[in-house]
């Protein structure tokens, strides 16, 4: 039998004293509450940070294949390039890579209730989709016309100011260099997508990528570049590097979605920081909490302490004692902790009643991700923390001399 847990056990469940009694109620709590904003604070910035990404990813994609540019976040070209169809064909053969689609950007004037916008219209052939975290409603680009579709695709924000709606037609001017008068053409509006940040939202547009080929009096075969899709956002980097290496010859290069928007990724990377700072002040309350709890406990029990050495417990044993008492406190405070965190996480998803500036975050409510290896982490890394950091109280035990505190009743 394992006495020091049997006596940790037996004195945790059938403890009398009030005093006690509320020291161990507060443990807990104060263990609890620092689980549940760990796992909070990792599930809000995991599902931000995923948010954010798949916005960008579902309008961009994940890598671009395009001229050389020395600004690459810079989209716009007015020199074409081949299709090269040999190219498509071995970036799909690619591990991980979903789709590969051509493209073009030109800029517009969009008029219609007698106010004018200017805009970005991505022209973008069939298969182009958006992510269920883009917010679309109406209809997609019917490509079926033979020549190219007249349809377009507006943010709500740009269909805010212009006071449209899905069917509402809308005259598209395009400028060219040296004309005297614009190129002009009708479109109807298929859907309107929101995204929520104002870097797609205020400026873009889509629309058929023939559309865009006639205008600029292009061949079907020329575009500006390629939209590479992956299945894994973490592999963009390397992917990119590595169909550069493989596939792509000057003037061609590539650049993942990272180099082309690096400001929006590196304040992403910011939110890492905050996430750790929150993890570490948790773990710090909750060791805090659980040392002074347990010395408090200790001091409470020492005529146990000297009753146990006076009849031979030794000191590691005795010590044990308190640690298994330590552990059973940490350890219901951190499933308590879990369910409160993951019920939070639970009706924020079902009910997203925690709101926030969709002008500053891009989004109008806190989004959850919950990854279970991360709960896990938190849990097992929490456990252990709390348990090392009990040797320290558990030390005054040596202080402890049974004559001394045995000498009265």
């Amino acid at each position: 039998m394992n006495l020091p847990f049997f006596i940790a056990r037996r004195y945790l469940l059938r403890q009398k004293g009030a005093f006690s009694s509320f020291i161990i109620r507060l443990a807990i709590v104060a263990t609890s509450l620092s689980v549940a904003v760990m796992i909070l604070a990792i599930a809000f910035i995991s599902g931000f940070k995923y948010t954010i990404r798949e916005k960008l990813f579902s309008f961009w994609g994940h890598v671009h294949i395009a001229p050389y540019n020395t600004n690459p976040s810079s989209l716009l070209s007015s020199t074409p390039i081949q299709i090269n169809n040999g190219l498509i064909q071995s970036v799909k053969s690619m591990k991980h890579v979903d789709q590969v689609l051509p493209y073009a950007v030109r800029p517009a004037i969009v008029q219609a209730h007698g106010q004018m916008d200017g805009i970005k219209l991505k022209g973008i052939p069939p298969g182009y989709h958006f992510s269920s975290t883009v917010d679309f409603k109406g209809n997609k680009i019917d490509y079926s016309d033979t020549a190219y579709a007249h349809q377009l695709i507006l943010s709500q924000t740009i269909a805010n100011r212009l006071e449209l709606n899905s069917g509402d037609s809308a005259l598209i001017y395009f400028l060219e260099p040296g004309a005297t008068f614009p190129r002009i053409r009708k479109l109807q509006i298929a859907g309107i997508f929101h995204t929520g940040m104002d870097e797609i939202d205020q400026d873009f547009a889509i629309c058929d990528l023939r559309l865009l080929q006639r205008i600029n009096n292009w061949s079907p075969d020329e575009i500006n570049g390629y939209q590479v899709d992956l299945d894994n956002e973490m592999l963009a980097d390397s992917l990119a590097e590595d169909i550069r290496i493989r596939y792509v010859e000057p003037p061609l290069t590539t650049h993942s979605i990272r180099e082309i928007f690096p400001n929006i990724f590196d304040w992403l990377s910011l939110q890492d920081v905050n996430a750790q700072i929150i993890i570490l002040i948790m773990a710090i309350v909750a060791v805090i909490n659980l040392a002074v709890a347990l010395m408090i406990l200790i001091v409470e029990h020492t005529r146990m302490v000297g009753l146990l050495k006076a009849l031979g417990m030794s000191q590691g044993m005795t010590q044990r004692i308190f640690l298994y008492h330590a552990s059973v406190i940490a350890f219901i405070g951190i499933m308590t902790g879990n369910i409160i965190g993951l019920g939070f996480c639970w009706l924020q998803q079902r009910y997203g009643f925690l709101k926030l500036s969709e002008a500053t975050y891009y989004m109008s409510q806190v989004p959850i991700r919950i990854h279970w290896w991360q709960v896990v982490l938190i849990d097992g890394a929490t456990l252990v923390l709390c348990i090392l950091c009990m040797w320290l109280p558990t030390l005054y035990i040596r202080r402890i001399q049974p004559a001394r505190v045995l000498q009265f009743k």
